[in-house]
């Protein structure tokens, strides 16, 4: 397949590494570089994670069509067994079947829910797995959220009057400019690892989570760059002849 028809790890955990120095070498002291050090690791375990699942649901779902078989094969067995003493010294009257269909169909049923069961447990597991890691990468990105809440690009106006609840600004207007645009880079690689959980998976239900999740980081980023829009205009010194 080509790489322009997938998503690869590799590029990923390479932005979202580039992205956490970047912050570092600007913001050391913050919690947001410790944010990004989270999502990296998070990022790496979603593009290590994925082979060694792969692999797991490789076995798992040999065994599974393998314990499939052998309970269609002795489904198989005993029926026709059943059928066939049935037949040759069974009941005299018709009413006298009635139990033999009965356990006939309980049979069918319990064998047909332990197929469904055995053919659906490697794409539940791999759908367990998943939504594990959407999880985590929902709550980092309310986290992202938490850290720009407070950065009020009203507060760096001449005319602002703070009260005695205000949150100490110890921001310029260019670091605010930067945190806040660091912000939405965040939000938007939360976004990509989150559509390198459904690389590989089909499930509807992955799928729907990994579209909301996307959904969501693009509203939290559309609100920073709203806020980056109202920043304060830097009067600009002039030239000196």
């Amino acid at each position: 397949m080509s790489s322009l028809q997938r998503l690869d790890a590799a590029p990923v955990l390479d932005t979202v590494a580039r992205l956490e120095s970047r912050i570092g070498a600007r913001f050391p002291d913050r919690g947001l570089y410790a944010v990004a050090g989270e999502l990296r690791v998070l990022t790496a375990d979603v593009a290590s994670g994925s082979a060694s699942i792969r692999e797991r649901l490789r076995w798992v779902r040999l065994a599974s069509r393998v314990a499939a078989v052998a309970v269609l094969l002795a489904t198989v067995v005993v029926l026709v067994l059943a059928f066939r003493d049935a037949g040759r010294a069974g009941p005299d009257r018709s009413f006298e079947w009635v139990p033999l269909i009965e356990s006939t169909i309980n049979d069918l049923v319990f064998a047909g829910l332990a197929l469904w069961f055995l053919y659906a447990l490697p794409q539940r597991l791999e759908r367990g797995h998943l939504l594990g890691l959407l999880h985590r990468l929902r709550s980092l990105a309310h986290i992202v959220d938490m850290h720009q809440l407070t950065k009020d690009p009203e507060r760096l106006r001449p005319d602002f009057v703070p009260t005695g609840a205000s949150v100490e600004l110890d921001l310029t207007r260019s670091e605010m400019e930067h945190y806040l645009d660091y912000c939405s880079e965040m939000l938007s690689l939360v976004g990509k690892v989150a559509a390198l959980c459904a690389e590989e998976s089909q499930d509807s239900l992955v799928l729907t989570t990994v579209s909301d999740l996307e959904t969501l980081t693009t509203g939290m980023s559309r609100k920073i760059w709203q806020k980056i829009s109202l920043l304060p205009d830097v009067p600009v010194r002039p030239l000196r002849d």
